[in-house]
């Protein structure tokens, strides 16, 4: 298995895997159409977006994603830069799954978020994902709330 920080010479396979994944976290059919808004702003996103895309290869045949987009808030006593970190688009391609894929990908940009200053890393974990993210160190948190503002 190959893995490697994706390029903007990888877009195509870093759309592929976002709706690949996506469909399977969202149970949506294989032929779901994503609108031409949402490719774009994601293509824009993985371009010029603050964030490291880890890919797993086989052979060069897509077996995983995972990115973790940096988030700049107001400093506080508990994170002085108030860099943080948030992991999103966590993905094994069915076929590589079992065998270390998602956690080797992860484990990568945890690295790369030390190294960057990152003082805490938060995610939505499926429950499929939540035995990696614990065996990881990650732990549940009950601090958070959110408001989720639809546009008009």
């Amino acid at each position: 298995m190959q893995y490697k920080y994706a390029t903007a010479r990888d877009m195509e396979l870093l759309i592929r895997s976002r709706t690949e994944t996506l469909r399977a976290v969202n149970h949506l059919p294989e032929d779901y159409a994503f609108s031409e808004e949402f490719l774009e702003a994601s293509r824009e996103y993985f371009r010029e977006g603050d964030q490291t895309t880890v890919l797993a290869l086989e052979e060069g045949r897509l077996a995983g994603c995972a990115t973790l987009c940096y988030i700049d808030l107001m400093p506080t006593f508990s994170h002085p830069s108030g860099r943080r970190g948030h992991l999103m688009n966590v993905y094994t391609v069915p076929a590589f799954r079992r065998r270390g894929v998602g956690k080797q990908m992860v484990s990568l940009l945890i690295d790369e978020a030390r190294g960057r200053g990152i003082t805490e890393i938060s995610l939505d974990a499926t429950e499929a994902g939540r035995p990696l993210y614990r065996a990881l160190g990650f732990r549940d948190s009950g601090e958070c709330m959110v408001l989720e503002l639809k546009q008009e």
